[in-house]
């Protein structure tokens, strides 16, 4: 074994001596008290004293979808009961899909229904403490990003059953062919930078935010997962025959109705379905589904949904030479199945580089290492030396990307060249704005694209990089599909669809558009714009743009649609994309006050959740007058193929435990920093 190999082994043994040797139960009010940087990193639940309390409050997840052509939307039903002799308060962090657009929660107990009311976030959260403080029952869903939220429920009394509703819509849409449903079911364990090592794209240190307190969220051991059901139900109905349906993720049972309609559910209910992405693919025999145009009103305003199909790819005459730098996470979240994964992924990815094509690869976790102080040419030789460079890491450490893109970024450019850097990682951070900020700042010079590799990846951090660079999103979930993923990722920035993207409307009063522009187009995926619109639904949408050296039209005759048919969706779809844009990619500036107050009104307006919007539910019975029920943390599983080394804090109660906790992590570091004949990076 190589020097390197040891000192990694050391590290993690190290790490893994710490978590066997302190068997204690980690409670949520212990953190309370921890110092600040442990409250900003995942630590492990271990079952032991205090019986009488329910730390497992969530018993069933139900979900329920129907995709109607191109909409999906869908139900997500939590089940809370306490099964102890004391009242709780009881929390849980959950993932959705970070496009979707959450308009409607209910609450039950017994035989009431409470439906939630959206406030402003601090008020909501006002409401909810008043309400557990008074002894009513309530629940609390907030943002705390696109695609991770935490559920608050206060005063189960012993022997309560609470049931929570969640109703939510999103779009689904097609590339090359292919359908895509994905359902997130848990939430990875986060990283968040803290003390020196957090600095803001300027390099100047950052403030850590109160808004990363959730980082600090209990884990099951890899491998064991809540004594909770989780049912997933999928009702697919296209209007277009079905085909090559198949679930990647999960075993399934589906059952046919007609050509164009099944319902999709858990093939073995007792295989728990709830530590991994839920992904369903499909095709459509002979063509895609043509949504075109779709209208909707209301009392107050009228809204549009257009999505036009692409020219078919063609190949231009002339490719510039380009240059790749590919950026690949190996800390300890990334050790064994994902770290292989991607290490499969960029083999095939370099490997299928042209001579003419440079090149360079970045290793990080708490520090960074460089193949090269410049890239090289895609030669043999080069291509060798990435390969030895990558196949020495075992993953380990904290994940600290920012340095490493910005370490990319200072890598010497030729002008001469197409610069994109490629980012590999499964996104465990929780500081992905920092992240888009660097990239709005080079998109002048740098194209970004994003790999993510793992089962249940941060898809807001791995989207988020290609929609804030402009590129393309890829995720990995198994090592069989890296090779076809990066041949699709050669195909598709070889190949650009349409360019010089322009929409004009003739005769159709449209207004307030998003995206109010489109940038190159790469995928075989739809041209999809929302807007709202006045007057008569009347006139002519136009597309144009350049296929290679020919010209491409593509026209919508607005009177041809069906204006009294109610497509309600389309309302909360463009609100979600309206604070989209203004708040999620970094693309607005998205702290500013005006910012807050834009998307604030947005969220008042469409009952929608957002970062400053919040749902609350309040039962009006007062059910636990003392005001003395027990706060627990529920601990979510690990992802599937997510190794114990990602959860970094550790409640043990012993200061020399923690010093080898620290100890491993800092080795894992040193390992990076002194690989002989490497450039060293930003630690």
């Amino acid at each position: 074994m190589k020097k390197v190999k040891k000192r990694n082994f050391l590290g993690l043994t190290l790490s893994l001596l710490v978590l066997l040797a302190c068997p204690v139960e980690v409670r949520a009010e212990e953190t309370d008290s921890a110092d600040e940087e442990s409250t900003l990193a995942p630590y492990f639940f271990i079952e032991g004293a205090d019986p009488e309390t329910d730390h497992f409050p969530l018993k069933e997840t139900n979900v329920s979808t129907t995709i109607s052509g191109v909409i999906a939307e869908t139900f997500v039903t939590q089940t809370y009961a306490n099964e102890g002799s004391n009242p709780i308060n009881a929390r849980y962090l959950f993932p959705a899909s970070d496009s979707v657009s959450i308009h409607g929660m209910k609450m039950q107990i017994g035989n009431e229904i409470i439906t939630a009311k959206i406030q402003e976030r601090e008020e909501a959260k006002k409401t909810f403490e008043d309400a557990k403080s008074e002894g009513k029952s309530a629940s609390l869903l907030e943002q705390q990003r696109p695609n991770v939220f935490s559920m608050d429920v206060a005063n189960i009394m012993p022997g309560d059953e609470v049931d929570i509703e969640l109703h939510y819509t999103e779009l689904i849409s097609s590339t090359d062919g292919t359908y895509e449903f994905v359902f997130p079911t848990v939430t990875g364990p986060r990283y968040a930078s803290s003390g020196e090592e957090a600095q803001g794209p300027d390099g100047k240190a950052k403030e850590e935010s109160p808004d990363d307190e959730w980082v600090s969220s209990p884990y099951l051991e890899e491998g064991k997962t809540p004594p909770g059901k989780y049912n997933i139900t999928v009702n697919l109905s296209t209007g277009v025959p079905i085909t090559d349906l198949f679930c990647k993720s999960h075993e399934i049972q589906v059952k046919k109705d007609g050509a164009d309609k099944a319902q999709i559910t858990l093939a073995d209910p007792e295989d728990y379905a709830g530590n991994r992405d839920f992904i369903l693919d499909y095709r459509l025999t002979g063509q895609e589904v043509s949504c075109g145009l779709m209208l909707d009103s209301d009392q107050e305003e009228n809204y549009f949904l257009l999505m036009v199909q692409p020219p078919n790819r063609y190949t231009p005459d002339e490719i510039p030479p380009r240059e790749y730098i590919f950026i690949l996470d190996v800390s300890g979240s990334m050790y064994g199945y994902p770290l292989d994964t991607a290490k499969t992924l960029i083999r095939d990815l370099v490997s299928g580089l042209k001579e003419s094509d440079r090149f360079n690869v970045l290793l990080f976790s708490n520090a960074s290492v460089q193949m090269s102080p410049q890239s090289v040419p895609a030669t043999k030789e080069n291509i060798q030396k990435a390969v030895e460079l990558i196949e020495e890491e075992s993953g380990g450490g904290g994940t600290e990307l920012a340095p490493a893109m910005q370490s990319a970024l200072a890598i010497p450019a030729d002008k001469n060249f197409s610069r994109s850097i490629i980012t590999i990682t499964d996104g465990y951070i929780s500081g992905e704005k920092e992240i888009f900020e660097i990239i709005g700042k080079n998109l002048s010079t740098t194209n970004f694209f994003s790999f993510g590799i793992g089962d249940s990846v941060n898809r807001y951090l791995i989207d988020g990089i290609a929609k804030a660079g402009e590129g393309e999103a890829f995720v990995v979930t198994d090592p069989e599909d890296a090779a076809d993923t990066a041949n699709r990722f050669r195909t598709y920035v070889q190949a650009p669809l349409l360019t010089d993207i322009k929409v004009s409307y003739d005769g159709f009063d449209a207004y307030e558009v998003e995206p109010p522009a489109i940038p190159t187009l790469f995928a075989k995926r739809p041209i999809i714009l929302y807007g709202k619109w006045k007057g008569e639904p009347s006139g002519t949408i136009r597309i144009t743009g350049k296929t290679g050296k020919e010209d491409y039209s593509k026209e919508i005759d607005v009177s041809q649609i069906d204006s009294a048919k109610s497509n309600q969706a389309i309302r909360y779809l463009w609100a979600r994309k309206k604070v989209e844009r203004l708040t999620d990619y970094g693309i607005q500036g998205t702290d500013s006050d005006l910012t807050k107050k834009m998307v604030t009104s947005i969220g008042l307006k469409y009952s929608m959740m957002t970062p400053y919007t919040s749902f609350v539910a309040v039962a009006e019975t007062i059910k636990n007058p003392q005001g003395d029920g027990t706060d627990v943390a529920q601990p979510s599983a690990l992802p599937l193929h997510v190794s114990s080394l990602s959860v970094g804090g550790y409640t043990t109660g012993s200061e020399p435990g923690m010093l080898l906790l620290a100890l491993g992590g800092l080795l894992g570091g040193i390992v990076l920093r002194r690989k002989r004949g490497y450039r060293r990076g930003r630690s």
